[in-house]
């Protein structure tokens, strides 16, 4: 579940430092990081 606490870490910098977080920075997660996430999640519903 370590990919869990960075989403959520990820999403606690999203809301409390948007001024901070860059659009290449979302886009990076979304194209790098989602298809891990949805894996993981379809494992978690399967079991």
């Amino acid at each position: 579940m370590n990919n869990a606490h960075q989403i959520i870490g990820t999403r606690n910098r999203i809301i409390h430092g948007y001024d901070r977080v860059s659009d290449d920075m979302i886009w990076s997660i979304v194209i790098n990081h989602l298809p891990k996430l949805k894996t993981e999640v379809e494992g978690l519903l399967d079991e």
